[in-house]
């Protein structure tokens, strides 16, 4: 009993030591530019807030087919839900042979080309690791307001910074007040945006036919941020011929991330294993 258990233990811990990420600051010289945030608040590393130092947290996979996945967690801008919109997807795409990295991104706190320089800047910087990762692909993936951040990134990059897939979980995609997330907004835009700022971060006015391949996910009954976020950016990009898989579950609600209560998980991993499978032919 004794040795089952001591082997029980080596196993738990070659476990957790296998998945404890390699943490990079993205900016070790000092960012281009500034949020205007005095104090970050890291009393719960789950939910950090105020943030602004950004920080890559990467899990290389050890056998890896070529893919890597730059994940933005939610947080409505102004903090950041890196477990279960984050951390806890490692091991599961670590699995399917992904390289994958979470993203401490800096909050806007109204300053808005701060968010997307960290997450075009994780994108060079897995890029420049590609060999040492073995990385062919960079995706970038966001829930909630960090789909917000991930569809930006998505429509608004140069030829360094345009990520070759996106992942999108009950994402923030339009400034629309209409159906926005009006704190998500707020966060990143200020209190009283130009209207010309507004259609500059709607990212469903933003799409190309050189805008990535999409696969979003959304619960009709989200009461948070509607589901025409999710249908209206779809139907631009199948307006602009962009490949795209848009899966909505009738109920669910918000934020459900990895969480097991959410009832359609078992459905959303495997058609995004499915698809993932496919664009990596």
């Amino acid at each position: 009993m004794k040795t089952f258990l001591l082997m029980s233990l080596l196993t738990v811990a070659s476990i957790v030591s296998a998945q404890k990420p390699t943490e990079m600051k993205v900016w070790p010289n000092g960012a281009p530019n500034d949020n205007g945030i005095i104090k970050e608040n890291n009393e719960n590393p789950d939910s950090p807030s105020n943030t602004r130092e950004a920080i890559l947290y990467i899990y290389p996979a050890k056998n890896g087919n070529g893919m890597a996945i730059l994940a933005c967690p939610g947080g409505g801008y102004s903090h950041l839900a890196m477990q279960h919109e984050g951390k806890a997807m490692a091991e599961w795409f670590n699995a399917q042979g992904i390289t994958y990295a979470v993203l401490r991104y800096r909050m806007p706190n109204g300053h808005h080309e701060v968010p997307l320089s960290d997450a075009h800047q994780a994108i060079r910087i897995m890029r420049q690791h590609a060999k040492e990762w073995n990385i062919k692909k960079v995706g970038i993936m966001g829930s909630s307001a960090g789909g917000h951040l991930a569809s930006t990134a998505a429509t608004h990059f140069d030829a360094e910074t345009r990520p070759d897939f996106q992942i999108l979980f009950y994402p923030v995609i339009t400034m629309n007040p209409d159906y926005t997330h009006m704190g998500s907004h707020n966060n990143l835009l200020g209190q009283n945006p130009s209207e010309e700022l507004e259609k500059t971060y709607s990212n469903e006015l933003q799409v190309t036919p050189q805008t990535p391949p999409a696969f979003i996910m959304h619960s009709s009954d989200d009461g948070a941020v509607p589901v025409a976020n999710s249908v209206n950016y779809y139907m631009a990009l199948v307006k602009n011929g962009v490949p795209a898989s848009l899966h909505t579950y009738p109920i669910g609600g918000h934020g459900w991330g990895y969480g097991e209560g959410f009832i359609y998980k078992r459905q959303w991993t495997g058609e995004l294993e499915k698809w993932l499978r496919e664009i990596n032919k």
